[in-house]
């Protein structure tokens, strides 16, 4: 394939091949929770959860809505954080077919972070 200048590819008549697009997948986005949680929240939940492979998105989202509800990771599949989680997020969970793939513990004292 001819580039341009910049290294882009160089389409006949400047428009884009279809080709490509056609038959691509259409994308899926899960929806997106606000953090009903302050910063300075004590984090008193641990998750824990075991996501197969072929629920790659929904891991992957489920990681960054962990991250927006300000959680830390304490290993790739072990998050600590405040709780209660949202009822909401939880049913979320039950509707992309995850919510029986992880588990919750409320700790005796509060998380702190050792740096």
């Amino acid at each position: 394939m001819r580039v341009n200048a910049f290294g882009l590819p160089a389409f006949k008549n400047g428009r884009k091949s279809r080709a490509k697009t056609e038959n691509r997948k259409k994308s899926f986005y899960h929806v997106t929770f606000l953090s009903p949680f302050k910063k300075d929240s004590s984090k008193n939940l641990i998750v824990m959860y075991d996501i197969p492979h072929l629920q790659k998105k929904e891991r992957d989202w489920f990681r960054r809505q962990l991250i927006k509800f300000d959680y830390i990771m304490i290993q790739k599949s072990v998050w600590v954080g405040p709780s209660p989680l949202p009822k909401n997020f939880l049913d979320y969970l039950k509707e992309i077919k995850i919510g029986d793939k992880f588990k919750t513990f409320t700790l005796a004292k509060s998380y702190t972070e050792k740096l």
